[in-house]
């Protein structure tokens, strides 16, 4: 007799909903930062004069520093863009290669500032103390210097050239760095995070590393890129002042200088390197104006 009885149904699995992965916060202020138009287009102004001014042997066959009495203080043309200055020098090369030396002037200060800085910073807000005590009077006593009387004396003291101006800007920079990363790290002492890493053991150094200074990335690369258009700044008051890179060496704010005594007669010395000076640091405001918005969570979420 054949068994009658239907064969049960097949209950269909349910499959675990999936979870979403937690989205990286640098990617997704990386995001904000490109839907904000007026960064990007700075971003492209400053990686267009950055590679415009490293090719500048590649563009331009004329010497930066060489004389030419027949073509001296001669009008923009086709021949030259940015006419000629008083020793007959084309004023196109001499901008694009004085912008090797300024862009070198700004990130390298900048980059000596916050490798020294934020160490500082951090030994001082983690480990606290005679140490802290001993780094914060340090960086006051750099402050108590007026910006520029500072960094006028350094260059003095040391001597005009591009190592020292880049010397003396940094040295006026370290308080910025320390105090904001001395600040974030106090802050951070008592997070969970970090408590827990005491707990299992951390060394000091790995926590300072991995748990503390993640944190403060995203204020330096804001505090790094506004401080690298007043290293610019900087290093073109000094040049402007006769202290900080020595002629023939073209400079964007020897160049301002240079055409100070003929603003009546060849306005375009002076004009077009501060048009640059101006368009660049505009820019580089812009763009750390940006990333300050992107990575902030309250401005993001508008």
């Amino acid at each position: 007799m054949e068994d009658q009885t239907a064969p049960a149904p097949s209950i269909p699995t349910l499959k675990p909903p999936r979870t979403r992965r937690a989205e990286n916060p640098y990617a997704k202020s990386l995001r904000q930062f490109a839907r904000n138009r007026f960064a990007m287009v700075a971003v492209a102004v400053i990686v267009l004069t950055v590679l415009v001014c490293a090719a500048a042997p590649y563009l331009t066959t004329s010497d930066p520093v060489g004389r030419d009495a027949a073509n001296r203080l001669l009008p923009p043309s086709a021949a030259s863009p940015m006419g000629t200055d008083e020793l007959g020098r084309d004023m196109l090369t001499r901008v694009l290669y004085g912008g090797q030396i300024s862009l070198q002037i700004g990130f390298m200060s900048v980059l000596v500032s916050v490798v020294i800085g934020v160490p500082l910073g951090l030994i001082s807000g983690f480990v606290g103390g005679k140490i802290d005590n001993l780094i914060m009077r340090f960086m006051d006593l750099i402050l108590a210097f007026p910006g520029l009387i500072l960094v006028i004396w350094l260059v003095g003291l040391l001597g005009s050239s591009v190592t020292n101006v880049i010397i003396a800007i940094a040295v006026f920079s370290l308080p910025t760095y320390a105090r904001l990363t001395r600040g974030v790290t106090l802050s951070l002492q008592n997070a969970e995070y970090v408590i827990a890493a005491h707990s299992v053991g951390a060394t000091p150094l790995r926590i300072m590393a991995h748990h503390v200074f993640p944190n403060i990335l995203g204020s330096l690369i804001v505090v790094a890129t506004l401080s690298f258009s007043g290293a610019i700044v900087t290093g073109a008051s000094l040049s402007f002042l006769g202290l900080g890179v020595r002629p023939p060496t073209p400079e964007w704010g020897a160049l301002l200088s240079a055409g100070r005594s003929y603003l009546r007669n060849a306005w375009w010395i002076s004009f077009f390197p501060g048009i640059v000076i101006t368009v660049v640091v505009l820019a580089l405001n812009i763009v750390g104006d940006g990333i300050r918005d992107a990575l902030d969570p309250n401005l993001a979420n508008k």
